[in-house]
Order: structure tokens, then C-alpha cells, then sequence
């Protein structure tokens, strides 16, 4: 396939050509064109085609940042694949991760690609500081094996966390984007005659498919947007008063930040859905919001693997079935095919639990069958029911996190002899990690210095909310800690938050 001339392609390029001079991203307080958008993009394009094709994976340390964005846009112009990587999850983990994929070309603000790219024969680093500044080439001379093979139309290899063991890359391909934002049927949507009137809030992570996706649907539109570095209730809130979007989305975390805030139904007045997935959002949660707000939450149920959502609740199926089926997450959207199946992999009647299978449109109308971790039921009326995972993973605020990779990390620590990480509910953010952990003997150790140690091993969201060192830490008499005994030990104690900012 020739990438530079799919859909996805042609449709970046054409919306950046259709109002030159018009507003495209406002980013603090300040507007960046389409032209100046597009100027950038296209500059990046020209070192993505100077690579070899078969050798276009392109790594982008990608933050919120317009520059980020013509980043993005600019290796999509040139048939390449993004490689995402997230400067956010501890130094010493990103510069593994870098050393490891062996690209050809990096792309990032000036003082990640310092801190974390470490200078090796045959690759390049691009570092981009802002949309009207040129990009600067460094080169380091030499030629490099390069690790991986590029896989024929992947856009973008999304980084995230594995059912078990450590995070990967899926791949998604041109194909699967171009579904998810253009529409079915891409090669056949016409492009938009003018830019879209309403101005949208974009606060998803540009590391997180959901933030790649809502910045792609943007631009496929010729829409408008504000970008936001990260969720902050203030910013957004001043985002949705002075740009009156109809349409938000949040992730649960952020929709419980704003049902317990002081904003008013005023503040909102313009937003008429909010749509909602990433992790579960409580019913309770859903109805409250609506109550305070007057503004009807969609939940949606979308994985990186699925390149989007596979389903989710319209506004006429809430007006008409919330009350009966709340708590459900909608039925199959976008073409997809959901069923249950038991531990043989037989399909399971309606309203009989077990674990979800999914055929996503993104794939086409031909699409496997593809098996999750998520345990739950489907209704006669197609309305599904998440019921929990079958995995250990902890959904922070939209994040996953395995605990495997917290307790290596704490256990890392020369005066830990041990550690046990779980889920523990929380209010705002779904659920969060804590850890009991198990001193060497003769060892000071407290929560503090831990703390420290894992700043640097860590995403932040990753950081365990509670971290109590106890003598010896409940286990199975297989030797395993006991999970069941760990979750007890928090619910009887009822300690407090630390402080992992």
C-alpha cells in the first residue's frame, strides 16, 4: 500500500489546506493556524520521506503541545508510523524503552530528547520547541541496525499496558484510523467544504489513544480545538465558558472532579452530552452529574487494540432506556460485533455472565473475533454490562497500571524484602494502588524514601495513594502474598492518601 496517498492522508492534508489563515489550535490562551499548523507538519513530512521506505517508524516523545500535534500530522503526511513514546513514565524507563526500539528518527521538545535520548550511531533526533520555530537535526554519524520490522499501513504504535507482564505497542493501522474518524466508509467521504462552527475541548493525553483519536477527528472535521496540556478543572472550565462546546468528553476521573466542584449549571450551560469511557463511571456517578448539571453522560467502552470505541449509548437510546438498563455501557457501535462466551469459548445466552469477545468495525466488516480481559453480559436488547476484569490490572483515572510493575519497582529497593500491591475504590479517580511492603530485617525504611525511589521508576499515576510497611506481609501457603488479606488490611486501617505528586 502506498501510505502517502490513503484516505487518512489525503484527508489530513486537505483540511490543513482549506482555510489557511483560520484558527486551528488555541494553546494557552494563544491561536495557531491551519497555515502554521500545516507549514510545520509538512516540514516534518521531509524527514520522514528522507528515510528509506520500510524504515518510516518515526518515535515521538509526545506531549500536549501544538507542535506535538503537526509532529503527529506531519509523519501521517508521509506514509510513516509513529512509534508513541511517553516522556512521562520515569526517566530511567523511557530511556530503556528509546534504547530498545532503535529508530532511525526521534522526534520531541528540546529537553526530553536531552534527558532521555542518548546519542547512538545512525539515529537522528528532531527537536521541535514550537510551531513557528524551525525544527532542529541532529545527526549522529554512523550507521545503526535498526531493531523491528515496519509493518505495511501502521500509523501509529500505540503504547500500552499488557493484561499481564509489561506495557506494548499495538499496532493500528491507517485503515483503522481512517474508520474512526473519517467514517466507514473513508475512501468515499467527501472532505469537508468549510470548517466546522463549533470549537471543541481536547484534555485527553496525546500518549493515550483517546487523545490521538479526538486531535485525528478534529482535524478530519476541520474543526477547531482547544488543547489543554492535561485535565485541569480550571482551564476547562474556562475552555467550555468562553468556546461553548455542545459536546465534552471526560474520563471518569474528571467528570467526578467537576460533579464535585463549585461549577454551576451556568458554567456548563452550552454543553448539552458528555461522553465518557476510558474506565468505569458509576451509575450513581452518571445520575448525579445529570441532576446537578441537566447534562445526560454517554459511556462507552473502547480499547487501543480495537483502535476506538466498540460500543457506547446514543442520545436516543439514554432518553429511552437509561432508567431500565443503567449501568450498562452502551450497545455495539461503528459496525462492531460483541458476544459472551464461557471458558470454552461457546457463545453464551443473554444476561449470561462471562467473558467478552469483539469483532471492531475499525477492522472491517471481515474482523476475527478478538478476546478481552473483561468479564460481562449482554442483554436481549444488546446492551452491555462491564462486570470487572479477568486481569489484575487497576484503572486510575483511565490509566492502567499492572501491579507487577509497581511491587518490581518497590522491591527494587535494597531495604525491601518484599511487597504487595492492590486496588483499593476511590471516589474520584475509580480506584487507585496501594502496597503494604515488607522491610529487610534491621532496615529503616518509611514511606517517604519509597516514595522517592519510585519518582524515578514510575509514571506518576502509577505511584501508589497509600504505602504501609509492615513486619511480614500475609501469604498464601504457596509462598504467594495474599491479595485477600492485603485488600483487608486497607479496608480495616482506612489510611490515608500520601502524597505522590
Amino acid at each position: 500500500m502506498n501510505h502517502t496517498t490513503h484516505a487518512l492522508s489525503r484527508r489530513i492534508a486537505a483540511t490543513l489546506a482549506l482555510r489557511p489563515d483560520g484558527p486551528a489550535i488555541e494553546y494557552e490562551q494563544r491561536w495557531v493556524t491551519w497555515r502554521e499548523l500545516g507549514d510545520l507538519a509538512q516540514r516534518i513530512r521531509t524527514f520522514v520521506t528522507a528515510h528509506p521506505l520500510g524504515r518510516r517508524e518515526i518515535g515521538i516523545l509526545l506531549r500536549n503541545r501544538p507542535e506535538h500535534v503537526a509532529a503527529l500530522l506531519g509523519v501521517l503526511l508521509g506514509g510513516g508510523t509513529v512509534v508513541v513514546i511517553n516522556p512521562s513514565r520515569g526517566d530511567e524507563r523511557t530511556r530503556a524503552d528509546i534504547a530498545a526500539l532503535r529508530l532511525p528518527l526521534l522526534i520531541g521538545a528540546p529537553g526530553d530528547l536531552a534527558a532521555l535520548v542518548t546519542a547512538a550511531p545512525g539515529t537522528a533526533t528532531l527537536a521541535i520547541e514550537d510551531t513557528a520555530a524551525e525544527p532542529r537535526l541532529h545527526a549522529s554519524p554512523g550507521r545503526r541496525a535498526h531493531t523491528g520490522v515496519a509493518q505495511s499501513g501502521v500509523a501509529v504504535r500505540m503504547l500500552t499496558s499488557g493484561t499481564t507482564g509489561p506495557p506494548k505497542r499495538i499496532d493500528i493501522t491507517y485503515d483503522m484510523l481512517a474508520r474512526s474518524v473519517i467514517g466507514p466508509d473513508p475512501e468515499h467521504t467527501p472532505v469537508p467544504a468549510q470548517p466546522r462552527s463549533g470549537i471543541a475541548v481536547v484534555n485527553a493525553p496525546l500518549v493515550h489513544i483517546g487523545g490521538v483519536f479526538r486531535i485525528l477527528q478534529c482535524v478530519a472535521e476541520a474543526r477547531s480545538f482547544v488543547l489543554l496540556p492535561r485535565f485541569q478543572l480550571e482551564q476547562w472550565a474556562r475552555a467550555v465558558r468562553v468556546h461553548r462546546p455542545k459536546a465534552v468528553s471526560l474520563v471518569p476521573a474528571a467528570v467526578r472532579a467537576v460533579l464535585h466542584s463549585e461549577l454551576t449549571r451556568e458554567d456548563l450551560s452550552s454543553i448539552r452530552v458528555v461522553t465518557s469511557g476510558t474506565a468505569p463511571l458509576s451509575a450513581d456517578d452518571a445520575d448525579a452529574f445529570c441532576e446537578k448539571f441537566g447534562i445526560p453522560i454517554l459511556t462507552s467502552y473502547a480499547a487501543t487494540e480495537f483502535g476506538g470505541g466498540v460500543a457506547g449509548w446514543t442520545l436516543a437510546d439514554h432518553q429511552r432506556f437509561w432508567q431500565d438498563k443503567r449501568g450498562s455501557v452502551g450497545r455495539a457501535t461503528g459496525g462492531a460485533r460483541l458476544r459472551v462466551v464461557d471458558e470454552d469459548g461457546a457463545e453464551l445466552p443473554a444476561d449470561r455472565p462471562g467473558l467478552l469477545q469483539v469483532a471492531p468495525g475499525q477492522l472491517g466488516p471481515g474482523a476475527t473475533w478478538m478476546r478481552t480481559t473483561d468479564m460481562a453480559r449482554i442483554d436481549a436488547d444488546g446492551f452491555l454490562w462491564i462486570l470487572g476484569r479477568a486481569d489484575q490490572a487497576i484503572i486510575r483515572g483511565g490509566f492502567k497500571i499492572m501491579p507487577d510493575d509497581v511491587r518490581n519497582a518497590l522491591e527494587s529497593h535494597p531495604a525491601v524484602l518484599g511487597a504487595a500491591v492492590v486496588a483499593r475504590p476511590d471516589p474520584r479517580l475509580g480506584e487507585v494502588p496501594v502496597a503494604l511492603v515488607e522491610a529487610a530485617t534491621g532496615a529503616d525504611l518509611d514511606s517517604a524514601v519509597l516514595l522517592g525511589h519510585l519518582r524515578d521508576r514510575l509514571a506518576p499515576y502509577e505511584i501508589p495513594a497509600d504505602i504501609v510497611i509492615v513486619d511480614t506481609i500475609p501469604r498464601t501457603p504457596s509462598g504467594k502474598a495474599d491479595l485477600t488479606a492485603v485488600r483487608a488490611h486497607f479496608e480495616a486501617a482506612g489510611v490515608g492518601d500520601v502524597d505522590a505528586s
